[in-house]
């Protein structure tokens, strides 16, 4: 085979007086096909560019319509007029062992137009060949025959694995990034491992704090029955989730040894340690983040995969006798793999319209809901978005000078919205003891004046286009700044439809409670806290703890206890209505020969399974919601 390495580039470097030889031409059209090949292969990939379709003209003949393609190693593959061929004319056709087989096209060079030379003396010939022309050749390959593109998958899925012994493997995988709000599919894999002949009943209860299932909760039941594969053979079931609508850049998918029951055949069997499953909640849109994870992929890692040469273009499905042979069918959906290039962008919108729907009944809704406001007021919950902008700090900006953001679209839609904008920046926190964010509204002079805050003195303002549902914000500098850009923080907020009593009663009846208020854990273990709503929609949450020293507690509810035992309150209230609350209970066992701290009071002893019995617990204060009723 014929080497596809295509680095480094060298070309020629021309100087008066230089002696070109025949190595010289030979490197400058090396240097130009190998850049053009090299682009090829990273841009546009390898596969069919236009035309090229198979058709069977009767039981023993097929036409291969003209067309373009790339293979694996960037070279262009251009088949200018129809071709039509008997099969067993083709390449190949001869070494088949199957009756399924696979039509491909491949790169070729001719040699061409013989001319005298002078040089051939020498070697005895008089003629050497004047170019080389570049063409393609059909060939036939049984399907087990064909390898396509080795390449790395790139950094975008994480997996880790949920359960396993010698007969069973059970793996979760979903992507490592996931984007707020956005809907993701986590999948989970049994492979069979060995020749057993049980079948394997599988149920795990899976926490995904950063993920919400449709009915809303944060806990996902995986469940296979009867799953027999075969050695070496998988199942798979899928589950979807809608991320949170706020970025977590540190969330995990857990489950506890005593949440995962496996049964092989008759025999139950325990897992061996807890699951746990890093991964992110961004900002980033799902395109962003796929991207992110493509264009990850080195140079280096991308060199040393497998290209193939060849271009699939139909699947045969041949009925063969000892003599002779049918072509049965013809398949190229599934087989072909088609290039996206930007000349057909516009037909790509165009058809896509077809597929398309506008939404429905978008204008009779509104109609009506305009309709119904003349009389009585809907009552709606308010709408919240925030973002960040930054402006560019033309060269030698000078005192006064006003600059201005570009129209920025705040999602909440036309009507009456509220935006302020603010400063943000980063700063040493002492109290935090790390680098905390921090945003100034208004004349940010105030506090640049009295503190080595890395802030310019300038002040805001935002100009708000209710109709258009955008605002602009601008800057008066105070004094000039070393700063190229400024970084602000804008929040938009639209009111509740209604008079203010209408909305102060909307919180009536509404209420979210832990699912478990009172958990029973070791020092250092981990736990989430679900909840449950009551009388309104999943919102955002946040948890505090309400006493110092007391664990920690992640943005998504995961609580990790303290070195120390005790009884530790958790804080839980939905974000864009904090008087809607509750509140959890952690009470904390050390382990039988724990080394840690000792602890500050008497607990009792664990039970006779090896868990710590609930000591009796203080008198819980009363959910504040209660005295709003």
């Amino acid at each position: 085979m014929k080497s596809n390495q295509l680095l480094p580039f060298e070309r020629n470097r021309y100087y008066i007086g230089k002696l070109l030889t025949s190595a010289d031409f030979q490197a400058e059209q090396v240097y130009n096909n190998h850049k053009r090949r090299f682009l090829n292969e990273l841009i546009y990939g390898s596969g069919i560019v236009c035309g090229l379709g198979v058709y069977s003209l009767d039981d023993l003949s097929i036409m291969v319509e003209s067309g373009v393609a790339i293979d694996g190693w960037g070279r262009e593959v251009v088949v200018e007029n129809a071709v039509m061929k008997k099969l067993s004319a083709i390449e190949g056709f001869e070494s088949l062992e199957t009756s399924h087989a696979v039509l491909c096209l491949r790169y070729s060079e001719e040699q061409v137009d013989p001319v005298y030379a002078i040089s051939g003396n020498e070697r005895g010939e008089s003629y050497e060949y004047n170019r080389l022309r570049e063409g393609y050749e059909l060939c036939l390959m049984d399907r087990q025959a064909v390898q396509g593109d080795i390449v790395p998958p790139p950094p975008f899925l994480t997996s880790g694995v949920l359960y396993e012994d010698g007969d069973y493997r059970v793996s979760v995988t979903i992507p490592a990034v996931v984007s707020c709000a956005q809907r993701v599919r986590m999948r989970v894999t049994v492979e069979q491992l060995s020749a057993t002949d049980d079948a394997l009943d599988f149920d795990a209860i899976l926490d995904v704090p950063a993920l919400a299932t449709d009915d809303g909760g944060h806990d996902c039941n995986v469940h296979f029955e009867g799953v027999l594969p075969g050695e070496g053979g998988s199942a798979e079931s899928d589950y979807w989730f809608t991320a949170s609508p706020s970025p977590l850049p540190d969330s995990t998918i857990m489950a506890g040894v005593g949440d995962i029951m496996v049964r092989v055949g008759d025999k139950k069997r325990s897992a061996r340690e807890a699951f746990l499953l890093k991964l992110a909640v961004s900002e980033q849109t799902p395109e962003q983040i796929i991207s992110t994870a493509i264009g990850s992929v080195n140079l280096e890692d991308l060199a040393v995969t497998g290209r193939s040469e060849y271009i699939e273009l139909a699947e045969f499905t041949l009925q063969r006798t000892k003599n002779a042979y049918i072509i049965e069918d013809v398949r190229e959906n599934g087989i072909k793999r088609y290039i996206r290039t930007n000349g057909s962008a516009h037909l790509r919108d165009d058809f896509r319209e077809w597929f398309t729907a506008p939404a429905r009944g978008v204008e009779a809704r509104s109609v009506e809901t305009n309709a119904a406001a003349q009389t009585v007021p809907q009552q709606r919950e308010p709408l919240i978005a925030t973002g960040v902008c930054e402006i560019p700090v033309p060269p030698n900006a000078k005192k006064d000078q006003i600059i201005y953001s570009d129209e920025i679209v705040h999602g909440l839609g036309s009507g009456l919205v509220f935006v302020s904008a603010g400063l943000e920046f980063f700063s040493e926190d002492p109290k935090l003891g790390t680098t905390a964010r921090s945003t100034v509204y208004g004349d940010a002079a105030l506090f640049s004046a009295s503190s080595a805050l890395p802030i310019p003195s300038a002040q805001t303002a935002v100009r708000v286009m209710n109709e258009r549902g955008s605002f602009i914000v601008a800057v008066r500098l105070n004094e000039p700044t070393p700063l190229a850009v400024l970084t602000l923080r804008w929040n938009a907020y639209m009111p509740p439809v209604g008079s203010e009593s209408s909305r102060l009663g909307i919180r009536d009846g509404k209420s979210i409670s832990a699912v478990r208020p009172t958990v029973v854990m070791y020092t250092r273990e981990s736990h989430y806290f679900s909840v449950a709503f009551k009388n309104m929609e999943p919102c955002t949450l946040n948890y505090e703890l309400t006493e110092k020293n007391s664990g920690t507690i992640t943005p998504d509810g995961i609580y990790t206890a303290p070195g120390r035992e005790g009884i530790y309150e958790i804080r839980i209230y939905c974000a864009d209505q904090p008087l809607i609350s509750t509140y959890a209970y952690a009470v904390v066992k050390k382990r039988m020969g724990n080394e840690d701290e000792q602890p500050e009071g008497e607990m009792s002893a664990p039970d006779e399974v090896g868990q710590p019995q609930t000591p009796q617990l203080p008198q819980l204060p009363q959910n504040p919601l209660n005295s709003l009723k």
